[in-house]
C-alpha cells in the first residue's frame, strides 16, 4: 500500500464489512470477505458500468491489497480504489433542490439495484457527494445481493433524511438544514407526527402514508426484537414488487415537493430586470471588479477557489478558467438554490453551490465529534474571494473587523478581497440599523492595517465609485 501513513476515514466506521481510509493520497476502501463478494456482485453486473459511465456512481477500480492496514475487525479480503471527490459537503449545507436531487438519485439507484438482483442496505444523503451540480453515489459498500421476501431496511432512513426534510420545508416553509445540523439521524417518525399534526397537514401527500402510518407502526413494534419484525414482514411475503412500487411513488412524492420561498435582498441578484442587472454596482465598478479578479486568479492555476458569499456566483465562474473546483458558498438560501438550479441546467461539474453563514459554519458533528467534519477542516482553498461580504460578516454578524480578516488569514490562502468603506450606500445601511458607536472600527485604516499584518499585498485599486477597494493578498510566510 505504499510507505505513506494511512488515515482511517473518521466518519466510516458503521459497517463492519468496509471502511474508507486514505494512503499514498488516494481514496481507498477496505471490504470483508461478505464485503468483497457483495462488491464484486456490483463490480460484475451490467449496471455498474452503466452508473459509472453516466456519473451516478463513484469510480472505483479493485487494487492490490497487499499491506492493506489492519481497520476492520476481521481480515482485509480487498482493498478498492475511488474517484476523489473535490470537495466533501454535508447535507445541511444543500439546498432544497440539491437534497431532492440526491433523494431522486437514490430512489433511482434502488429501483434500477432491483432490476439487478442487487439492493441497497441504506438510503442517506451522506453517501452522495457532487461533481458541481452532479449528483454522485460514493458508497459502493451499500450495494449487496437481492433477498426475496426481506423488506426495504432504508426505508426509515429515507424518510429521516431525505423526505420529512423536503416535507418540512416544502409543506412548512421552514428551512431543514437546521434540522439535519441538529442530528446527524435527520427527523424521527415521532418528530415528523408531531410536525405535521394539524388538520391540513394531514391531507397533505405523503403524511398520511409515510409519517403517520409509519409512526404509529413504529411505536407498536418499539418493543418489539428487529429480527421479530422482519419474520412478520417475510410471512407477509414483502416481494421486490412490493418494493418497487413504494420507491416510484415516493419518486412521484420527491418529485412534486417545492418551495418557492419569499423573497430576500438577495433573491434578484444577478438577474436582469428591465433591462438593468439587479445589484449594488455601477457598471463602471463592476468592470474594474472583474478585471481585478481576472488578473488575480490568471496569476497561477489553482486546485481549489472558495467563493465566499457568493450571490449570484459570478466571479466564481469567472475564476473557473484559472482552477480545477470552485465552492461558491452563499448565506440565502433561495439564491443558492437558484444558483444550482443554473449549474445544474448547464451540466457544470466543477462549481459546487452550497449555503452556509460564515459566522455560524458548519461544527463537526456525531461520534466523538468526528463522523462529519467541520466545514473549516474540509475548506483548504489555494485561493479565496471575500467579495461584497466583508462588512456583512463585521457590521451584520457583530464580528469585529480584526476579527474578521484574522479568520480569513487562518486558512493560509492567497485571496481577493473588497472593502466597501463607511461611505459605501450598503455599509450606511447596514450601519444605520446597529446602536451608535458599536461599529467604529469598520474602517478603511483599520482595515488596512490588520490586513498587512495577517497578509502581503499584492495588488490594490480602488472602484471608480470611490467607496469600495479591492486588495490581492499572499499569506505571510
Amino acid at each position: 500500500m505504499g510507505g505513506n501513513a494511512v488515515e482511517a476515514e473518521p466518519g466510516s466506521f458503521r459497517d463492519p464489512d468496509g471502511r474508507v481510509f486514505v494512503a499514498d493520497g488516494q481514496v481507498r476502501r477496505a471490504l470483508s470477505e461478505r464485503g468483497a463478494a457483495d462488491w464484486r456482485a456490483l463490480r460484475d453486473s451490467a449496471l455498474f458500468d452503466e452508473l459509472t459511465t453516466e456519473g451516478s456512481l463513484v469510480a472505483t477500480t479493485e487494487v492490490d491489497a497487499t499491506g492493506a492496514p489492519g481497520i476492520l475487525v476481521g481480515e482485509v479480503a480487498a482493498v478498492l480504489e475511488h474517484e476523489r471527490i473535490p470537495f466533501i459537503s454535508w447535507p445541511y449545507e444543500w439546498t432544497f433542490g440539491m437534497l431532492q436531487d440526491a433523494a431522486l438519485l437514490q430512489l433511482s439507484l434502488i429501483e434500477r439495484a432491483i432490476d439487478a438482483g442487487l439492493m441497497l442496505k441504506d438510503a442517506t444523503p451522506y453517501n452522495v457527494q457532487w461533481r458541481g451540480a452532479q449528483p454522485v453515489f460514493v458508497d459502493v459498500g451499500s450495494f449487496e445481493p437481492l433477498r426475496e421476501g426481506e423488506p426495504w431496511a432504508g426505508y426509515r432512513q429515507f424518510c429521516m433524511l431525505y423526505l420529512y426534510p423536503l416535507m418540512l420545508q416544502a409543506y412548512k416553509g421552514v428551512p431543514f438544514q437546521p434540522w439535519l445540523r441538529g442530528s446527524v439521524d435527520g427527523i424521527t417518525p415521532a418528530e415528523a407526527a408531531q410536525i405535521f399534526g394539524s388538520g391540513r397537514d394531514k391531507r397533505r401527500k405523503g403524511v398520511f402514508g409515510h409519517v403517520r402510518m409509519h409512526n404509529r407502526l413504529e411505536q407498536r413494534y418499539s418493543e418489539t426484537k428487529g429480527q421479530e419484525v422482519q419474520k412478520d414482514l417475510g410471512k407477509a411475503g414483502f416481494s421486490t414488487e412490493l418494493i418497487t412500487n413504494n420507491v416510484r411513488k415516493l419518486q412521484k412524492l420527491v418529485r412534486g415537493l417545492t418551495y418557492e420561498g419569499g423573497t430576500t435582498q438577495w433573491t434578484e441578484y444577478g438577474t436582469v430586470s428591465s433591462g438593468q442587472t439587479v445589484n449594488t454596482y455601477t457598471d463602471a465598478d463592476r468592470d474594474v471588479k472583474d478585471s481585478f479578479v481576472s488578473r488575480a486568479a490568471a496569476r497561477r492555476h489553482r486546485s481549489l477557489v472558495w467563493d465566499v458569499g457568493a450571490n449570484d456566483a459570478r466571479y466564481s465562474r469567472l475564476v473557473l478558467p484559472y482552477a480545477d473546483y470552485v465552492v461558491a458558498v452563499d448565506a440565502d438560501l433561495q439564491t443558492a438554490d437558484r444558483v444550482y438550479q443554473e449549474m445544474k441546467g448547464e451540466g457544470q461539474e466543477k462549481i459546487l453551490t452550497l449555503t452556509g453563514n460564515v459566522t455560524d459554519p458548519s461544527p463537526s458533528l456525531g461520534w466523538r465529534n468526528l463522523e462529519r467534519a467541520s466545514f473549516e477542516e474540509r475548506m483548504n482553498p489555494d485561493l479565496i474571494l471575500a467579495l461584497a461580504v466583508v462588512h456583512h460578516i463585521s457590521i451584520a454578524g457583530n464580528v469585529p473587523l480584526a476579527e474578521v480578516i484574522r479568520w480569513l488569514a487562518g486558512f493560509d490562502s492567497s485571496m481577493v478581497v473588497e472593502f466597501p468603506t463607511r461611505e459605501d450606500p450598503m455599509v450606511k445601511s447596514l450601519i444605520a440599523a446597529k446602536r451608535e458607536g458599536i461599529h467604529d472600527d469598520y474602517d478603511l485604516p483599520v482595515f488596512e492595517r490588520v490586513l498587512e499584518e495577517c497578509f502581503t499585498v499584492t495588488e490594490r485599486e480602488e472602484t471608480p465609485s470611490g467607496t469600495r477597494v479591492l486588495y490581492e493578498v499572499e499569506p505571510r510566510a
